[in-house]
């Protein structure tokens, strides 16, 4: 079946596998992508990590433009979305370009949330979602390394602390401010919390957790400071890394159903048939009923491939195992399956003393894992949750006992 004219708005991971995948089923010369980034669609997890951290590190697209081209797919770079015309079935550019569709696929991903008691535009407030916040903190950080300054972020969750760790190991003091009893309150568990907050203070990163933030000094258009529990805290430069929101603005405006997200089904559809959401902006229908919105790249790139399956005219519910990693300095983090709110953990040695993986079980099964610096049980841990097999505790926490013979 063809894809007749299919409108793609977004630059993100799940915008770019989503023309991959129709470009490999031939579609590619239907494609009208459209980016409200000067940039092609590019790799977004190094702009917290090597980025910052190579100053002569450039952006990796996932395409080169070449490919785009030899594909036949349009791009419209800089050119963002203003409105959209379900009836009419035309999106509109802020250029005055009006692009008609057959279907559309909003692939929008998120915005930084930002501090009510701040201002917007102040010099030295930051966020970090895409290349160019990227580019510009990086020019920054390099110039606070040469006049000694400190950075200061305001949330410890992923973005934050990478950021944290990689600020860290270009010479910089850097101050962790986070309001939950936690950090990563929402992602990890108690024991792996503790264990990266350990980490980060190793590395002379300074951590605060439970604070209260009871005002904020202005000078001019600068931050000069926070008032923090009390105590008066001096900013150079301030990085907020308190989440982000779902870019629903589109979607709600052209009256589609939105809540914490764009409403979709298992197959990416909205409550318009015609117009699908994946990656970030997507709430979608996991196998339980449960409404879910994840933010990462494995998401991304499997809600694109059911995408690409609903517009060739298949039905392939999004049904792929949720898995996350974090890089925080030397530390790699990474979680397969969600953490359920009621488990039995059981903790498994790595191969050395910063290595470990703690497994999360419910009746025998294997719900959740989380490891530190050890890649290969993630990827056992992954296959040992997809197969939904019973395991032995005893078995699984047990080093000695390689972790596929458990798979049976």
């Amino acid at each position: 079946m063809n894809v007749e004219n299919t409108v793609i708005v977004g630059g993100g991971h799940a915008a770019a596998a989503l023309c991959a995948a129709l470009a490999e089923a031939g579609q590619g010369g239907r494609i009208q992508l459209v980016c409200a980034e000067h940039d092609l669609p590019y790799q977004r997890p190094p702009l917290s990590k090597s980025f910052l951290k190579k100053a002569d590190e450039a952006i990796a697209s996932h395409k080169a433009a070449a490919w785009y081209a030899e594909q036949g797919i349009q791009t419209h770079l800089g050119d963002p979305v203003v409105s959209i015309d379900r009836e009419a079935r035309i999106v509109l550019l802020r250029s005055g370009t009006a692009l008609p569709y057959h279907q559309l696929v909003l692939a929008t991903g998120t915005r930084a949330r930002t501090l009510d008691a701040l201002p917007p535009g102040l010099h030295n407030v930051r966020v970090l979602r895409d290349a160019t916040d990227a580019r510009a903190l990086r020019t920054r950080l390099n110039e606070m390394v040469a006049s000694g300054r400190r950075l200061t972020l305001l949330g410890g969750g992923f973005i934050g602390l990478e950021l944290a760790a990689s600020a860290r190991q270009l010479g910089l003091e850097v101050g962790v401010l986070e309001v939950a009893p936690r950090l990563l309150g929402r992602s990890v568990s108690a024991l792996i919390a503790g264990h990266v907050l350990a980490h980060h203070r190793s590395m002379g990163t300074e951590v605060q957790i439970g604070v209260h933030i009871e005002g904020c000094e202005l000078v001019g258009e600068r931050l000069r400071s926070m008032q923090v529990d009390g105590n008066r805290v001096e900013v150079d430069e301030l990085v907020l890394g308190i989440g982000a929101v779902p870019e629903t603005r589109l979607a709600s405006a052209c009256g589609l159903a939105v809540d914490n997200g764009v409403l979709v089904d298992a197959c990416m559809r909205t409550s318009d048939p015609a117009v699908l959401a994946i990656g970030d902006c997507a709430a979608f229908l996991a196998a339980d009923g449960a409404r879910l919105r994840l933010e990462s790249v494995q998401n991304a790139n499997d809600q694109a491939r059911s995408a690409a399956a609903t517009l060739l005219g298949r039905e392939e519910p999004y049904r792929a195992l949720p898995w996350f990693w974090s890089e925080q300095g030397p530390m790699r983090l990474q979680m397969a399956g969600l953490l359920p709110p009621i488990s039995e953990s059981a903790l498994r040695s790595g191969a050395n003393a910063g290595s470990f993986t703690l497994f999360h079980l419910r009746d025998g099964r294997l719900l959740c894992a989380e490891s530190v610096n050890a890649p290969l049980d993630h990827m056992m841990a992954r296959k040992l949750i997809e197969a939904g097999v019973s395991v032995d505790i005893e078995a699984l926490t047990n080093p000695a006992i390689p972790l596929k013979s458990l798979l049976g």
